[in-house]
């Protein structure tokens, strides 16, 4: 089956939060996503993404501006399944293999206080644990079990550089 995930990142923390929206674009675009959509940020993420892309391989994108929302009933419209990570939610363990069933989906992902409107639209509100933690930690487990560990196999097209695995040092390639 061909997967599509996005990813959607409601609201942001100013003045801790550059760095934390920079790791949700990163494991987004490692873990398999394909596009992620933000509703405030700087123009440095893309900026950065770009690099990556150009960099590591890939056309992993964000898009910034568009309300949440918005993003959510676009994706019901494209019969995406909305699964709203949330500490509040069912354990992942009992959802996920329903989860695995899935083709389209948006991940959508809190920062600070979530509208209650959210849960209410998700179509899933899954707990990675039900203790506070880090949204970057839940994302990257809940892409990974969605996948099955298959996105860790993944390779990126038109990379300049690929690490080569080692038990010691670095090794990084030139494509």
């Amino acid at each position: 089956m061909e997967r599509s995930i996005k990813v959607l990142r409601i609201g942001q923390r100013y003045v801790r939060d550059d760095r934390t929206l920079t790791h949700l674009c990163l494991v987004s675009r490692a873990f398999g996503a394909e596009t992620i959509y933000l509703e405030d940020a700087e123009k440095d993420v893309t900026a950065t993404l770009e690099e990556v892309n150009r960099t590591w391989g890939g056309d992993f994108k964000a898009v910034l501006g568009v309300p949440w929302r918005k993003t959510i009933l676009e994706a019901k419209k494209e019969g995406r399944s909305v699964v709203h990570l949330t500490m509040y939610g069912l354990p992942i363990q009992e959802v996920t293999p329903k989860l695995r069933g899935l083709d389209k989906i948006l991940v959508v992902v809190g920062g600070p206080k979530v509208p209650g409107k959210v849960y209410h639209e998700a179509d899933y509100n899954i707990a990675v644990t039900s203790q506070p933690h880090s949204e970057v930690a839940a994302l990257a487990i809940a892409l990974h079990e969605i996948q099955s560990g298959e996105e860790l196999k993944r390779t990126f097209q038109k990379s300049k550089l690929r690490i080569l695995p080692t038990a010691r040092g670095k090794r990084v390639v030139e494509n």
